[in-house]
């Protein structure tokens, strides 16, 4: 007897079944034409344990194939005595695979044998021959019934074709909870044929009645005979078998000329479950494989619900050996791994052999094969006796490839059947992996990790350690990629909805605007006609004819008599008019005729009236507008008449206010298009500015060190040149290179020093190093030897050049500023826009920054989305924290319920140290209290100087012991007891400048502290101070529009202060305070010698000592008297005046007596003025002497930029300014290209940004 035996095995190797939900079968089912498709294979992970064939080559011998099938055939039936149960389940959705071998069949016991407790759905068919030939259910037979009965332990199934064939399942598990089903052979005389079967009375060793001899009697026969891939299906479930010589080709041209002919009919299959549901079944022929479709016409889930993962179930018995063959599997991310199928009993002994071996040597773990390679699925064996878990009742393996630096994982250990307490599970071993690591443990505390040195497989004939990182890299930057596109997606998406929200606020603001002015135009005109000025017409003085109808024409005839009116002597009169109470002015113009008439002196005109007149409004004159001399204008009422049978009031307004609205929609548009063409353009300078900056940054080094190529990019070699005269190791005879990546924290380590050769040109070596792909930063330090000595790490700064094209992105620190000062909301001098500048642009550079202030009930009112945040209890009081928006920065504002900042002042109160040394006390205890992990904390000057010290002694060992304190000193004249406190607590400290940090070095609260101690200058914030998008001043321009731009707020500033309007003045701008610090002497001295010198002068400053405020008032009235047109001095602060007085001027002038960073040059020098200045603090380091500092500005990577002098006496300002204006009158063009020199050099928080970066690395180092 021949049986055919069917399995659904997985992911579309063979032939397909989908389940989707479907109605009841209907008797026209089988009458459709069935498309032929290829439905593509799932991504759904294989079924642990067993491995689908993969499809045969094209290329392949069936006649060999055949024969060697014949040969198979022949040998011993294989047992199967453990079940292999397949893992995890399948969805509703998933596309299973259906494969049918001829001349096989599994009997009863071997089903039960295989299938118990398995979770998957099985079929299988199974096919009574009449003769040794096989032949199948042709595709003209339509299954017409299907049978089933129910016992307690399998359901019987017979299935019946119109042709009187009968077919059994002989198994289908877990359909709607059914149990494994056996079928029952019904055609008695049906012989067996050629294959071998055991005694026909007998199954499972149980003895039957004759009658039952018909029942499945013959021990599995299992063969790979006809058992084809997809590109080789030559037994499809509906398909008519030939000769055994026919080709798959020649099967398939029949089935197609079947069909198309109409001959051939669909087979379908009509079944009931237990539940009464129908369920349908149709086999739909395609050029490669079946494809069966299960549905029911009620709940589909009565069906599908249990449908878990369907193999298929193979075995080819040579010998007792095992036989294994390694196939190709695909998993959830598409990756193609290699997986064994072997005999089970050959394995089970094999696997037997090993653990009595390993057990006997005292080796509690192997893994099988124990030749591990890549793409493979290996079998790990654990003895938990031999473990310190072995009173554990799980075990779990945790692992990851490659030094765990690839895939982590975690599987659960099964009790196996083995002598023993050996635990078992499987691993699939990766494509990429060179090594597996691993450890054992109960899944929670409990852990063997092999004495501390982790568990470890090699990896046979994968790639080297090598090959992985550069897999790595790329995956890495694979990944960076990905994340890049969905964050510019996200971008696009938020930005487009934010403009739709924006559009829709507009509409919403013109709609009203619109319906204001209509309500106030028709509150206009109602009063015109109610309070009697609008007529209908004046008896013997003017009236008005319809030439048309009025409803549908506009135009009328006015009709006027000049007699005793004050034109009846005039030549020509005139009609100057309007309509609707004059709402749109002037805009009717018409020359007026005599009319023959039998009494007075009438005159007429035509008037074509504009849209929606209601009012007609006129004077009347001699001549046209512009030159008429004598009016008649109704005693100054003039004249109104109302035109009758207008336009409704409801339908006035409603076309008022949409021509409104229209009007106010397109005004609207045009200037967010301005805006958004500004913004571009802004954003591009910025951009180019700080490319500008880093390229400047790097070469102001370049007298010590550079590279080559300059842009050092990941995955490159890269050669470091450097100058050891301009060091410390200047004279050593040999220069030793240490370098790592990513601020020393690459996963690589540091680099082997490397001895620098000589290049032959004087003290300058270089060495080369290869970059990894993953850097984002390279840092080095140069030493006297190969084991030290003396260093050269700028001042413990280090050397660093950033990295460009690699695939790993600098991560961001966390960094919180402690301060009492932030603008716009809480300033009174500079300290105030440094704390938010500063933080601005730390934050634009991808780190997170906050700012913890007071809240003072004097804040100016500018936070954006305030929230209370939380409250928390300390120094006696509430704390309340509120949570808000300034200038992009997210802002913690801590309100202690004491009153402590409800003063009205931020200085001044009296007892400002306790206020400030509670507050800083408070802001540590609500960043511990709130779990904060900050890297940074950044304390400003005397005020917030407490943080350095409550941080070392309260906070460092209870929750923010990572964070590194930094403080900047802005001013020393104020706190210095606290500041040198600070200096001794904090782990890096900084002034404002290069200059005033050597200037205060021997300040006894400095000098300990030195090594410590840096000057980063300051900057200045380009979106306050920026002359392309300022609204104070007249016009908007670049570096590129710079002399139209300035001459033309140059202008307005001289129309504004009553200046004489020149061109040819050089004008000498002065904006500060008025105290002794900022050189009051010399700025009275700077006023007159620029009188002297036939220039102009502004002075805007205000003095708090009413004494110097009394000095400049008498100064300025003398000079507004005796030199009026060419000065004035503005003693009262004004904002939009020191915008114009920065566009305007020529030259700005700061004599500063010290002066730590200053910003007053900064910006003039944004506005295109050319610094004039006292040389001392950051005025040394910003303004570099156009004669005398040319060498100094090379250095720091710049061209010298304006005039300065070194004596803070009269005459060191003479000289600068008479260099000043003799380059002005003598040189004029060369006046304008230094001012744009000065324009395009970027003095914004760009270039201290990344110098306060480099400090909170090196803090970070400690």
């Amino acid at each position: 007897m021949d049986l055919l035996s069917s399995s659904f095995c997985h992911k579309g190797f063979f032939n397909i079944i989908r389940f989707t939900p479907q109605m009841a079968a209907n008797p026209d089912h089988r009458r459709r034409r069935m498309r032929r498709s290829f439905i593509p294979k799932t991504t759904r992970s294989p079924p642990k344990g067993f491995s689908p064939r993969p499809p045969m080559s094209q290329t392949r011998n069936r006649k060999k194939d055949r024969a060697y099938s014949e040969e198979k055939s022949e040998q011993e039936t294989l047992k199967y005595d453990k079940p292999i149960v397949p893992d995890p389940p399948i969805q509703r959705s998933d596309v299973i695979s259906i494969r049918r071998t001829k001349n096989s069949c599994i009997s009863e016991e071997v089903e039960r044998e295989i299938f118990a407790g398995d979770r998957s759905a099985m079929v299988f068919f199974e096919k009574v021959e009449e003769e040794s030939d096989v032949e199948f259910p042709s595709r003209n037979a339509r299954v017409s019934t299907i049978d089933h009965d129910f016992d307690d332990e399998k359901e019987i199934t017979s299935i019946s074709t119109d042709e009187g064939e009968s077919t059994q399942i002989i198994s289908i598990n877990h359909i709607t909870g059914l149990n494994s089903t056996n079928g029952i052979i019904t055609e008695e005389e049906q012989s067996i044929g050629n294959d071998k079967i055991t005694d026909p009375a007998t199954i499972n060793g149980d003895n039957v009645d004759d009658k039952e001899t018909n029942e499945i009697t013959s021990k599995p026969v299992i063969s790979t005979e006809h058992s084809f891939g997809v590109e080789e299906v030559e037994d499809s479930v509906h398909g008519v078998i030939t000769d055994e010589e026919q080709s798959i080709e020649e099967d398939s041209n029949l089935v197609d000329e079947k069909i198309n002919n109409g001959s051939a009919s669909v087979p379908f299959i009509s079944i009931k479950d237990h539940n009464d549901e129908n369920i349908s079944c149709e086999l739909t022929p395609t050029d490669e494989k079946d494809i069966v479709e299960i549905s029911t016409n009620g709940v589909a889930s009565t069906l599908v619900n249990n449908i878990e993962h369907v193999v298929t179930i193979e075995a080819e018995v040579l010998s007792q050996d095992v036989i294994y063959d390694e196939q190709a599997i695909e998993d959830d991310d598409g990756m193609v791994y290699e997986k064994l199928e072997f005999d089970s009993e050959a394995h089970r002994k094999m696997i037997e052999k090993l653990t009595e071996e390993k057990l006997s040597n005292g080796i509690k773990l192997f893994v099988y094969p124990e030749v591990v390679r890549p793409n493979q699925v290996i079998e790990v064996f654990f003895n938990r006796q031999a473990s310190n878990l072995m009173n554990e009742p799980d075990v779990l393996i945790k692992g990851a490839f490659n030094d765990w630096k690839w895939k982590p994982f975690t599987e659960r250990l099964q009790k196996s059947n083995l002598k023993g307490d050996w635990w078992t599970c499987k691993v699939h071993i990766l494509n990429e992996a060179y090594k597996m690591d691993f450890v054992f443990f109960n899944g929670r505390t409990i852990y063997d990790n092999n004495g501390s040195n982790d568990y470890f497989l090699t990896v046979e004939g994968g790639i080297d350690v090598l090959e992985f990182e550069n897999f790595l890299v790329e995956e890495k930057k694979r990944k960076l990629e990905e994340f890049a596109l969905k964050r510019v997606e996200r971008e696009r998406k938020a930005e487009e909805l934010s403009r739709e929200e924006q559009e829709n606020i507009g509409i919403r603001e013109d709609r009203g605007i619109a319906k204001s002015e209509v309500a106030k135009k028709w509150e206009d005109l109602t009063k015109v006609i109610e309070h009697g000025h609008a007529q209908i017409s004046v008896d013997n003085l003017w009236y008005i004819e319809s030439i048309t109808s009025i409803k549908s024409e506009d135009r009328i005839r006015l009709f006027y008599n000049r007699y005793l009116r004050p034109l009846s002597h005039s030549e020509a009169i005139w009609l100057h008019g309007g309509h609707n109470n004059w709402t749109d002015g002037l805009s009717i113009v018409v020359r007026l005729f005599p009319f023959e008439s039998i009494d007075g002196d009438w005159w007429y005109a035509d008037v074509i009236l504009p849209n929606r007149t209601l009012v007609l409004d006129w004077v009347l004159a001699d001549g046209p507008p512009g030159s008429a001399k004598v009016y008649d204008n109704n005693n100054r009422k003039d004249f109104h008449a109302i035109i009758q049978n207008s336009i409704s009031k409801e339908k006035f307004c409603a076309e008022i206010e949409e021509e409104i609205y229209k009007r106010l929609q397109e005004e609207r548009k045009l200037k967010e298009a301005d805006i958004r063409i500004k913004t571009a353009r802004s954003a591009q300078m910025k951009l180019e500015m700080k490319e500008k900056t880093m390229k400047t940054f790097l070469f102001s080094q370049r007298h010590i060190l550079y590279t080559e190529p300059p842009d050092v990019q990941a995955g490159n070699t890269v050669t470091v040149f450097y100058n050891s005269s301009a060091t410390v190791l200047s004279g050593k005879p040999d220069v030793w290179f240490r370098c790592s990546f990513n601020h020393w924290t690459h996963q690589n380590g540091p680099l082997s020093p490397l001895k620098m050769v000589p290049t032959g040109d004087g003290s300058l070596v270089k060495a080369s190093v290869e970059v990894p792909l993953d850097a984002y930063m390279m840092d080095f330090v140069f030493s006297e030897r190969e084991d030290g000595g003396i260093y050269d790490n700028k001042n413990e700064m280090d050397y660093h050049i950033p990295v460009s094209g690699g695939t790993s992105k600098e991560p961001p620190m966390n960094i919180v500023h402690v301060a009492v000062e932030m603008a716009p909301i809480a300033k009174v001098g500079g300290l105030g826009d440094v704390v938010t500048s500063h933080s601005r642009a730390i934050q634009e550079l991808g780190h997170n920054v906050e700012v913890i202030l007071p809240k003072y009930d004097c804040m100016i009112n500018n936070v954006s989305d305030l929230i209370y945040y939380q409250s928390f209890g300390w120094g006696g009081t509430d704390i309340k924290v509120w949570l808000g928006k300034v200038e992009g920065l997210s802002v913690y504002f801590l309100e202690p319920q004491n009153g402590m900042f409800s003063t009205g002042c931020i200085y001044g109160c009296g007892n400002d140290g306790q206020r400030f040394s509670f507050f800083c006390h408070a802001a540590l205890e609500f960043l511990h209290q709130k779990g904060a992990q900050p890297d940074i904390l950044h304390c400003h000057d005397w005020s917030s100087a407490p943080v350095a010290w409550l941080f070392k002694e309260h906070y460092r060992h209870h929750g923010l012991g990572n964070a590194r304190v930094i403080f900047t000193i802005h001013n020393l004249e104020f706190g210095a007891g606290c500041i040198g406190k600070a200096m001794l607590h904090a782990d890096k400290a900084t002034t404002v400048s290069r200059k005033y940090s050597e200037e205060i070095s021997g300040n006894s609260a400095i000098a300990p502290h030195l090594q410590k101690f840096h000057g980063i200058v300051n900057g200045i914030d380009p979106d306050i101070w920026d002359p392309y998008n300022d609204t104070f001043i007249p016009m908007a321009y670049t570096s590129n529009s710079l002399v139209e731009g300035k001459q033309a707020a140059k202008e307005s500033l001289q129309r504004k202060l009553g200046l004489k309007i020149s061109s040819d003045y050089p004008m000498v701008g002065i904006i500060t305070r008025l105290t002794h610090q900022k050189g009051i002497h010399l700025i009275m001295h700077a006023i007159r010698k620029t009188l002297d010198g036939n220039g102009q002068v502004v002075l805007l400053g205000s003095s708090p000592d009413h004494r110097i405020q009394n000095d400049f008032s008498n100064l300025a009235s003398q000079l507004h008297s005796s030199h009026a047109g060419q000065v004035r001095l503005c003693l009262a602060y004004d904002e939009p005046l020191s915008h114009l007085i920065y566009a305007g001027s020529d030259f700005i002038l700061v004599p500063s007596i010290f002066e730590p960073c200053g910003l007053t040059q900064l910006v003039a020098m944004r506005y295109g003025s050319i610094p004039i200045v006292h040389k001392t603090g950051g005025l040394h380091d910003t303004v570099f002497d156009v004669d005398h500092d040319i060498e100094r500005a090379e250095k720091q990577g710049l061209k010298p930029n304006g005039f300065s002098f070194d004596r803070a006496d009269a005459i060191g300002v003479d000289y600068a300014l008479n260099r000043a204006f003799a380059a002005w009158f003598n040189d004029r063009s060369w006046i304008k290209s230094l001012s744009k020199l000065v324009m395009e050099q970027d003095w914004s928080w760009n270039r201290p940004a990344l110098d306060y970066l480099e400090l909170y690395h090196a803090a970070r180092k400690l």
